[in-house]
């Protein structure tokens, strides 16, 4: 993920149920509302093209009228949820004299007492999970209670885009009554507050009215104290009395009892999950405040209603019995394995009972639906028992990021057609792509002949994702933790293939000396209303803002609690889980900085006990403001010396080579810049590893590009593209892009700390645009011309796979370049210099347009000197003297620019790194 992921989208509050990947996009389809106000109090034309005539349903229905006072009705629709059933988008499907309204039976949302909603622009014109919401930014909600229904059937309300309100009446003169917050504020006081005016209330304990307790009603708000203290799982509900014909039942938040007292009582330090041996397995969930949880054990991991052939829905239950700690057990006899399992909870949120998979389900059926009982002795390839931990030192290790689909998904791959997006694909080898007479390897081979040391693979851990309609995605919508994601197995009905397959890639990348990084993504959840943790306990594993609304420090609708007692537990029993079961060399934590330090040393700790050698770092920074308590350290780059054991990626070194990150398009910086000296402090400060004062090599991760934002060909093009003061035929050629491309990893390779590369650099990756029918998109400027070069995209984490593809006839255009990134790679691991724990020696020279670095490799001095494009310029841009090296007594190791290497003295010219050794 970006610094924020998100950009301008409205944050997703808690009860939404939000099913999407969280990375947003972030290039919507443009909407052309005419976007003129209207005459103050005037609502717009209606332009929506609906029916007026309504078919009438028969049968208890909603309905939601809505009217704007500017802009265009057709972007908008609205996001429905209710208790137990996800968020979904809803169209409007007729217009009236008031509006447009959407109009739905009761049925579809399970006949609920109360539905969420809020009005959005449809993903059909914003773009594919981009969130914008109209004025009203908050969720709202329909008391079904509250409402009166007329001749048809139908609940009415009346909306507008620029009142918060929810109306009865057309004239929009009756708010509907509504309880604005019902929760306990300690442990023997309930404090809720409504809209209106209060008559009186009625408390009740598991269904029943509770009369040990005094009620004080003043006006719009009550409270309640109660005679004792309550217990966390006895479910208490208020009804709400406003007058003879109004009323309504709210649940009693308990968001604010997990407090030092319950901590003391229920942290629980045993083994959870589902504990197979032949004999017996025993299954363990955490749940102090539940009432009751129901086992229930599948033959199939696939429900009917993914497969109507495939599926089986039968079930045998069993109700598990809540012990010390509030753990829920139960012990079945015989050998389960292979069988699938699920929970269903009833608890004070979920009076009516949800099914959920285990937390610590280790395999699933399809779509991660349902958890899998696992004998792991039987997921074993031939050869893994040989299978080590490879001993590198972090500093001495050359990561390469890439994902799981995008190393095979391009026609130019060349492999078994059936393994192209999948696990299997991925270690294939063999594969090879020829264009005019040139042949290359690709795919796996094209990684070992590149002799990076590591992969970093973007989540393969289960997501949100329907696995058997694959849509290209990055990955950041975490479902099941400790499972692997079934859609790049070659059977996502199986939990055991998808194990089997991530076996086999493990071992075929370490056989060739490569470890294997794991990108994981515990800052949030996919959707947090209804999603295992927020059923199981709800409001513990999450943070919750003042207002009691979910935090957002992820920049995807939730943030986790990394420093609540049972969330950190997880979080280490999932790394050393993942660090065991499959030799993992290393993990890349995202939006780290959402986590707090005293979680990221322990479970670094913790995954060190098990693989002394493993590389962990992780984005010193969050996707938005994070509601951490006082006094809980964040790990955020600022407290970066309190890390230990585990390190961080160096952002200033980053921004300093190329304005990456979140800065201004247009912007250039020391490597791709061709006019002016631009400071080079911050270069070479990362050059020493040195992220800031007290922070050195040992925990920086040296890096220009990653998934996130531009490739280091399209950031160039961009910063192009971006100027309206650049004129197309003044673009930079694609002969001088390459060159800043190499100079820029010319300078991340000779640097300290871990080395980190995006999959494709080394071949003059783009992510082209292409539009639904698959045609590349050509960039344009505001007022609609050709800029004669291709769109490209800074956020693809959904785009096409021809977006994302790593095409290898690249590497047959640039296999120059391809030989020149070869050579840095092996430079890096060779070089004791580059492995430091203290910061090797870096200078600024020529007006500060060339930058010396020098180390040692085998004992013998190494010099690196690098050169921008402002080389033979002065402060002002003028031409001034060129820069001379003295080459006396040195060889030549690697001159970018494939120059003839003169023994007694070089010019240096405009994006060159000059590589000598003594």
């Amino acid at each position: 993920m970006k610094k924020i992921k998100v950009f301008g989208v409205a944050m997703l509050l808690a009860i939404s149920g939000l099913s999407v990947a969280c990375n947003k996009k972030t290039d919507p389809t443009p909407v052309d509302p005419t976007p003129v106000d209207p005459k103050p109090g005037q609502p717009i034309e209606n332009d929506s093209g609906l029916p007026t005539d309504i078919v009438y349903n028969n049968e208890p229905s909603i309905m939601i009228h809505y009217v704007r006072y500017k802009e265009s009705y057709k972007p908008w629709g609205l996001w429905l949820w209710s208790e137990g059933l996800e968020g979904a988008e809803y169209e409007f499907n007729y217009a009236d004299d008031y509006g447009v309204i959407a109009y739905y039976p009761l049925s579809r949302f399970n006949n609920p007492k109360s539905i969420g909603f809020i009005v959005k622009q449809l993903f059909s014109y914003a773009g594919d999970n981009v969130w914008k919401k109209d004025d009203i930014q908050s969720d709202r909600f329909l008391d079904i209670d509250m409402l009166k229904m007329d001749e048809h059937q139908i609940y009415n309300v009346y909306l507008s885009n620029n009142m918060a309100g929810v109306f009865t009446d057309p004239a929009r003169k009756s708010v509907m009554k509504a309880v604005k917050y019902c929760e306990f504020d300690s442990s023997t006081v309930i404090k809720l507050e409504a809209n209106d005016n209060i008559s009186s209330v009625v408390l009740k304990k598991n269904g029943t009215p509770f009369s040990e307790a005094s009620v004080k009603v003043s006006g719009k708000t009550v409270t309640i104290t109660l005679n004792e203290v309550a217990d966390i799982a006895d479910m208490f509900s208020v009804e709400v009395i406003f007058d003879e014909d109004t009323k309504c039942e709210k649940s009693v938040s308990i968001r604010k009892l997990y407090d030092s007292n319950f901590d003391a009582k229920y942290n629980y330090d045993g083994e959870l999950g589902a504990i197979y041996t032949v004999e017996k397995t025993t299954f363990k969930v955490w749940s102090p405040i539940s009432q009751s949880i129901e086992l229930r054990i599948y033959n199939s991991g696939t429900p009917k209603s993914v497969d109507s052939n495939l599926g089986d829905d039968t079930f045998v239950k069993y109700d598990m019995v809540k012990g010390e700690k509030g753990v829920f057990s139960y012990e079945v006899d015989g050998d389960l394995e292979g069988k699938y399992y699920t929970y269903f909870v009833t608890n004070s949120s979920y009076p009516y009972g949800k099914e959920v998979v285990d937390p610590y389900a280790k395999s699933a059926g399809v779509s991660g639906l349902r958890g899998m009982i696992v004998d792991f002795s039987k997921t074993n390839p031939t050869g893994w028992d040989k299978v080590t931990y490879l001993d590198y030192d972090r500093k001495e290790l050359t990561v390469y990021e890439t994902h799981i689909a995008e190393l095979t998904c391009s026609d130019t791959w060349g492999g078994t057609a059936a393994n192209a997006k999948l696990f299997k694909g991925f270690y294939e080898t063999g594969t090879t792509y020829t264009k005019g007479g040139t042949t290359v390897k690709t795919g796996f081979d094209h990684i070992k002949e590149l002799g990076v040391n590591a992969v970093q693979i973007i989540p393969f851990f289960d997501q949100a994702n329907d696995e058997l309609n694959m849509t290209f995605n990055w990955g950041y919508n975490p479902l099941n933790y400790n499972v692997v994601e079934g859609g790049y197995s070659s059977n996502p009905h199986d939990g055991y293939v998808r194990i089997r397959e991530l076996k086999e890639l493990i071992k075929a990348y370490n056989d060739v000396g490569i470890s294997i990084i794991m990108d994981v993504v515990y800052n949030h959840v996919n959707g947090l209303s209804g999603c295992q943790f927020d059923v199981l306990m709800p409001y513990y594993y999450f943070r919750y803002n003042a207002d009691g609304q979910a935090s957002n420090g992820s920049g995807c609708g939730n943030e986790t609690a990394s420093d609540k007692y049972m969330y950190r537990k997880f979080m280490i029993d999932s790394i050393a889980f993942w660090t065991e079961e499959y030799k993992l060399g290393g993990y890349r934590f995202d939006l780290m900085g959402v986590h707090d330090v005293e979680t990221m040393n322990q479970l670094t700790a913790k995954a060190q006990t098990i693989n002394p050698h493993v590389v962990i770092y992780g984005e010193p920074w969050a996707g938005g403001t994070t509601a951490l308590p006082a006094g809980v350290e964040a790990a955020v780059q600022g407290n970066a010396r309190d890390y230990v054991g585990y390190g961080q990626f160096n952002d200033h070194m980053r921004d300093s080579l190329i304005s990456g990150g979140l800065t201004a398009d247009y912007s250039r910086r020391w490597a791709t810049q061709n006019k002016w000296v631009v400071d080079p402090q911050s270069v070479v400060t990362g050059i020493k590893g040195i992220t800031m004062d007290g922070v050195g090599p040992d925990k920086t991760v040296s890096y220009a590009t990653c998934h996130d934002n531009y490739t280091l060909h399209d950031r160039v093009r961009v910063a192009d593209t971006s100027n309206t003061d650049t004129k197309p035929e003044d673009y930079l050629s694609e002969e001088v892009i390459e060159k800043m491309n190499c100079l820029v990893n010319s300078v991340v390779f000779t640097s300290q700390g871990t080395t980190f590369m995006l999959a494709g650099e080394e071949m003059l990756r783009t992510k082209i645009v292409y539009d639904t029918e698959g045609n590349p998109v050509m960039a344009k400027d505001p007022d609609g011309n050709s800029l004669g070069v291709y769109e490209v995209s800074g956020n693809s984490y959904s785009s096409p796979y021809k977006t994302n593809e790593i095409n290898y006839e690249w590497k047959v255009d640039h296999i120059d370049l391809f030989h020149k990134y070869q050579k840095l790679i092996a430079l890096k691991q060779a070089a004791e210099g580059l492995h430091a724990v203290e910061p090797n020696e870096a200078s600024v020279e020529g007006d500060g347009n060339v930058i010396k670095v020098t180390f040692s490799m085998n004992g013998q001095e190494v010099v690196a000197y690098h050169t921008n494009g402002a080389v033979k310029k002065n402060q002002k841009g003028d031409l001034c003297q060129e820069y001379v090296v003295n080459t006396t007594g040195y060889s030549l190791y690697l001159d970018t620019l494939g120059r003839e290497f003169n023994s007694t003295s070089m010019t240096l010219q405009p994006y060159e790194t000059l590589i000598m050794i003594k």
